[in-house]
């Protein structure tokens, strides 16, 4: 493995500063993604630059009708938050549930939104509760966040700084998932804001995407029954060892089903 630097910042600015003044540096956040990369002969930064140092982070606050989670709040700290409980309990279910204890302890909320694996979990909540993705240079809103696998709207130098969640009405999220992994062979996050329902999914595509027709149907008629009776066209779904395509489209209504139980249960 080849050598490179390592920086750790205490503040947000002097991150950005890093970032540019270091040519080919890497951001560092909880190194799920990352550092399995750079093991692997994938990936040779010159510099890691690590924000776990920057306490402005690593927060959790409610600013208005929004819940803020810092990109530095790893996993378990969002599935034990008695503030995230209390106002999205959703977001707490869906952590809970991601990979195993090693990687919850680890991971954190930013670095998996801005890595957008299609078969990770937040990008269905920031998705479907709408939320805006806070960096140290603008605001990006959740529907032009995501642009494809792996893929989204950062520039080279942008710095996720936190994550404004809209406090919805109601919300609820079920996968399917690998037994080895757990990544989500097919997520479905539903969520109601007023008169509003936004379904998001995530595994079953390239890219965390949103479902239309099962929007409209429940927006008529919030209950499991009005997901069940929309059908996925599996053109364009991924297709694997694990699934086909077709499996998957299957699987979106079931768990799209489970995902409004969930949200008239309050979690």
């Amino acid at each position: 493995m080849k050598s490179f630097e390592f920086h750790s910042p205490e503040t947000v600015p002097d991150a950005f500063a890093l970032l540019n003044d270091v040519s080919e540096s890497k951001l560092l956040a909880g190194g799920m993604t990352l550092l399995p990369t750079i093991k692997q002969g994938l990936a040779e930064p010159a510099a890691l630059i690590d924000l776990g140092k920057i306490p402005q982070l690593s927060t959790i606050a409610v600013d208005g009708d929004a819940l803020v989670i810092g990109a530095m709040v790893r996993h378990v700290t969002v599935a034990t938050s008695e503030i995230v409980r209390s106002k999205v309990p959703m977001l707490a279910h869906l952590a809970a549930g991601i990979g195993d204890p090693a990687v919850r302890n680890r991971g954190t909320i930013g670095g998996s939104v801005a890595n957008n694996d299609p078969s990770a979990d937040y990008p269905a909540a920031v998705l479907a509760l709408d939320a805006i993705v806070v960096t140290n240079r603008r605001e990006l809103p959740a529907g032009a966040f995501f642009t494809g696998m792996f893929e989204t709207s950062l520039e080279t130098n942008e710095i996720i700084t936190s994550i404004r969640f809209p406090i919805p009405s109601a919300a609820g999220y079920a996968k399917f998932k690998s037994p080895a992994s757990r990544y989500a062979m097919v997520g479905v996050c539903v969520a109601k804001a007023g008169g509003k329902v936004c379904v998001a999914v995530t595994g079953a595509g390239p890219c965390v995407f949103r479902v239309p027709a099962m929007e409209s149907a429940l927006e008529a008629r919030f209950e499991p029954g009005a997901a069940a009776s929309i059908k996925i066209n599996a053109a364009g779904l991924n297709s694997d060892i694990h699934a086909d395509a077709e499996y998957r489209a299957h699987l979106v209504t079931v768990m799209a089903k489970k995902a409004v139980a969930a949200a008239t249960q309050g979690l």
